[in-house]
């Protein structure tokens, strides 16, 4: 079992940046492939980063490619999602996600845990 508690959202101006983190719970967090995904209110849930066990590869969506950048640090059994020039289409919950065996990091079914989400509203 994993417990995933995601921080760090909150209000923003357009242009701005957050820095959203993932504490996970117990002692096999570098076993997981990790991600990012968000959902907009009456939108699909959306891929937004994935990043392997070790941390060596990295996958973004392409609506923030070049603006978003993923990272972990198993140490301390966190995942990071930097976001810079934030725009108002980036406003959404945003989810962390764990998974054992990711095949394709892009897609929700891969994963077998998820956070409760943590807001992220952008101001334009």
């Amino acid at each position: 079992q994993v417990q995933l508690v995601e921080s760090g959202g909150g209000l923003v101006e357009a242009g701005g940046s957050l820095r959203l983190s993932c504490a996970a719970s117990g002692r096999t967090f570098s076993s997981y492939g990790m991600g990012w995904f968000r959902q907009a209110p009456g939108k699909d849930r959306e891929f937004v980063a994935g990043i392997s066990q070790s941390g060596g590869i990295t996958y973004y969506g392409d609506s923030v490619k070049g603006r978003f950048t993923i990272s972990r640090a198993n140490a301390k059994n966190k995942v990071n999602l930097q976001m810079n020039s934030l725009k108002a289409a980036d406003a959404a919950v945003y989810y962390c996600a764990a998974g054992r065996s990711i095949y394709t990091y892009t897609s929700a079914r891969g994963y077998d845990y998820w956070g409760q989400g943590t807001q992220v509203t952008v101001s334009s």
